[in-house]
């Protein structure tokens, strides 16, 4: 059975590239996107990728992937410091889930830098640009033994 990912993106996410470059990079949400719809065919897995900017639409997606998702992989974005609801649903979800960000967010200014998600999160990925989210998918696929048997045995499993 091909393993399930689902990329949940929180407020103002859609307009990466434009919103605080410094900070995030000038990449756009879409070439996120196409990247990792990429890397999820390389990989041979399935991929849904979502943005909302409401929390309510997010908690329903999260609600969701109890059933479409094998793992989450999600960027609460502004969420991450004061949701209780996106906290509350990921603790029904069953699989892994790992949280993701685009800054570091341990070297931000007060309010960026302690997340709530954090604590019902089985990773937590911050400050790799954009190329996290490819990262946070490896993660994901290797905790659900998902990446290709062919890949070399130190990526699929990692040191023993």
């Amino acid at each position: 059975m091909t393993a399930r990912l689902m990329i949940l993106n929180g407020p103002n996410l859609n307009f990466l590239g434009i919103r605080e470059p410094d900070i995030y990079g000038s990449t756009t949400l879409a070439a996120i996107e196409a990247s990792c719809q990429a890397f999820a065919e390389h990989i041979g897995v399935s991929l849904a990728f979502r943005q909302s900017n409401h929390e309510g639409e997010l908690v329903d997606l999260i609600q969701s992937a109890r059933e479409s998702a094998d793992a989450i992989i999600i960027n609460p974005a502004a969420y991450s410091f004061t949701s209780i609801a996106i906290i509350d649903a990921l603790k029904i979800f069953e699989g892994p889930i790992i949280e993701l960000h685009i800054s570091n967010i341990h070297g931000r200014d007060k309010q960026h830098r302690h997340s709530k998600i954090s604590a019902v999160v089985r990773s937590v990925i911050c400050g790799l640009g954009p190329y996290g989210y490819i990262v946070a998918m490896q993660a994901a696929a290797q905790l659900l033994d998902a990446l290709p048997a062919d890949m070399p045995t130190s990526m699929r499993r990692g040191p023993q």
